[in-house]
């Protein structure tokens, strides 16, 4: 007897199109960001006095601040919550973006501070 020839092979794993897309943005961030607005301090080498600016997004690794001028992608400065006068050193991450408050400049801790804005993060589950 001649096989079949009309029979299409069957897939024994199919692959979910949940699986196989790319992550979203948000579930590619390392952690979950959360909208807060508080003052900080922008402590700058040689310069005597320090920049004043506020948050606009922050998480346990860094965030997103508003200064009244922008840093290049690379520039290390230190940062200050004002309320705790608690200090960590940070880098800019990408270049900053204009926008009608300010300069939107995207920092990251250089070392871990989960505790420098005062508020707590869940875990993150991605």
């Amino acid at each position: 007897m001649k096989p079949a020839t009309n029979i299409k092979p069957v897939l024994t794993h199919a692959v979910r199109p949940a699986i196989a897309r790319q992550p979203t943005a948000e579930e590619r961030r390392r952690a979950q960001r959360v909208l807060l607005r508080m003052p900080v301090l922008v402590h700058i080498a040689k310069r005597p006095e320090p920049m004043k600016g506020f948050t606009h997004t922050v998480s346990a690794t860094g965030g997103m601040i508003i200064l009244p001028e922008g840093f290049a992608q690379g520039t290390k400065f230190t940062l200050e919550n004002p309320k705790t006068q608690q200090r960590v050193e940070v880098n800019v991450v990408r270049s900053p973006q204009m926008n009608q408050e300010g300069s939107l400049v995207p920092i990251e801790f250089l070392t871990p501070a989960p505790q420098f804005w005062n508020i707590f993060f869940p875990p993150n589950i991605n």
